[in-house]
This record gives C-alpha cells, structure tokens and sequence, in this order.
C-alpha cells in the first residue's frame, strides 16, 4: 500500500499520477465496523471493476480546524494504526488530504473536480452521513452531477449495534464512560493505544484517548511477549498495580479489557502520560 499526503502544494502532481480506483471516503477514525463495511464495499466494486482501492481520509480532524482550535478532539488511533489496518484490508492507495481552512471552503463541485475525478476516481463509497465543500453542503446523492456524471457513488447505510449507530462518537462516549468491555462490539477488536515505558514512566503517543478515572484488567505487550496486568486511570496519568519486568522497557501497547472499579486507590507512584 502507498500512502501519499496531499496538499495544495503537491495536488496536481498526484493528480497527474493517479491510476483510475474505487475511493471510499471518510475520517475513519478506529477505523470500526461502520467504517471497514465502507471499505469491504469499495474493495467489492474495485474487484469488479479491475481497479484500484483507494481511500481518502483527512488530517487534521475537521472540527479542530474550523472551531480554531477551541474544540479538542479525542482521536482514537494514529495515522500510523490506520495505514496498518487499511493495508490488511486490502487498499492500494492510502491519501491523507490536509484539512486546513482553504480546503474546508473549497465548494463541493471543486472539491470534487480536484480531489476525486483529477485523481481517477471512478466510483465513490462512503456512509450515508457523508459531507463535502463549504459547510458540509455536498452530500453523495449530488456527488455524481457534482463530477459531470463521471464518477458512480454508493451509499453504505448505518451499521447498528446495541441498538445504535457504530460511530467514532459513540465509541468516545464508552471510552469517557469507562465501558472498554463494550468496544469490541463496535470496534471488533479491543481498545489498544501505544507508549514508551523506561522503567519508571508512561510516554503515551499521540493520537490515543485514554479511559475514564478507574482500576482497569489490561494486557500489556511488547513485540511477541505479553502481560496480563491491572492499571489505574486517574485524569491522565496512570498507575501500574504491579511492578513490569525488565523486559517490557521500551515501546510497548496497553490493550483494555475491562473497567474492575470506578474508583482509583492512591499510589505512591504516579505514571505520567504525555505526549
């Protein structure tokens, strides 16, 4: 798979190097049910086709950009974990569309023409919430006359669990909430977020969110090897109720497993987490 970041800069470049590709759309952040439904009907139509599967996705989060910064966002995995995950499903071409605010007022027939039929798009796949152009105004039912008829669009309706919608949101509320046990459901995997360990402290990477306040079952893994263990969550900081062996030290991932207690015992040790 290639990942390419697009820019005004580099557009036309990449424009002139586009092969033609099946695109679905979207932010995919957790890249969950919803989403992977997204791109498993894309990769069905590309096969048809005999073309490319490409997804587009946009850096960084919308809502940040157009609220100035003033609305933080709560991102739930890197790029690094999307390219990971996009590459086992099977997508080619990986575009990353800086999200600044010239690209938010692009009108939607522009962004069309740049974004997606200058890079050989033939048919677009996204969720039936999907939006483009100036304030969201573009929708996939006017996708295809946005591009002159040239691009084939397929809507992908809501995927439900628990008797709502799977989305990047609800799975933010679990995470605030402290419900981990819940996000497979949504997810099809458990929550997993990456950090350095020293021996002495956490360094969580960037881009992860970390459960509410609480006393939390978790595996700990590090290459091949792997630890069954209890943290505490207290704000951003965590607190291991166990001492790690020697053999963890350096990059390693928490996976979450299960909320034991809302309440968090005090510690003499506090494990910082920063970015």
């Amino acid at each position: 798979m290639e990942t390419i970041y697009i820019n005004r800069e580099n557009l036309a470049d990449w424009q002139g190097r586009a092969n033609a590709c099946v695109m679905a759309l979207g932010f995919f952040d957790g890249l969950h049910f919803g989403h992977r439904e997204v791109i498993k009907t894309a990769l069905r139509i590309a096969k048809e086709k005999g073309a490319q599967l490409a997804v587009m996705s946009f850096f960084p989060h919308p809502k940040s950009v157009l609220s100035n910064g003033e609305q933080q966002i709560d991102y739930l995995m890197p790029l690094s974990d999307k390219e990971k995950i996009l590459r086992e499903l099977g997508v080619d071409t990986f575009y990353i569309v800086e999200f600044n605010k010239e690209f938010a007022s692009l009108s939607p027939e522009q962004y069309v023409t740049d974004y997606l039929v200058k890079l050989a798009v033939i048919h677009a796949v996204a969720g039936f919430d999907f939006s483009y152009g100036s304030k969201g105004k573009g929708n996939l039912e006017r996708l295809k006359r946005d591009s002159g008829g040239i691009i084939d669009i397929t809507m992908v309706e809501k995927v439900m669990c628990r008797g709502e919608k799977v989305s990047s949101t609800c799975i933010r509320e679990r995470l605030s909430s402290g419900n981990v046990e819940e996000l497979p459901d949504f997810l099809g995997r458990c929550y997993e977020v990456e950090c350095k360990w020293d021996g002495q402290s956490f360094k969580l990477n960037p881009y992860y969110t970390l459960p509410a306040p609480g006393k939390y079952a978790v595996t700990i893994r590090k290459g091949n090897l792997s630890k069954p263990t209890e943290v505490n969550v207290d704000g951003k900081s965590l607190k291991p109720v166990s001492k790690l062996p020697a053999y963890m030290i350096g990059v390693l991932s928490i996976v979450w497993h299960q909320r034991i207690s809302e309440e968090v015992p005090s510690s003499r040790t506090i494990i910082k987490v920063g970015g």
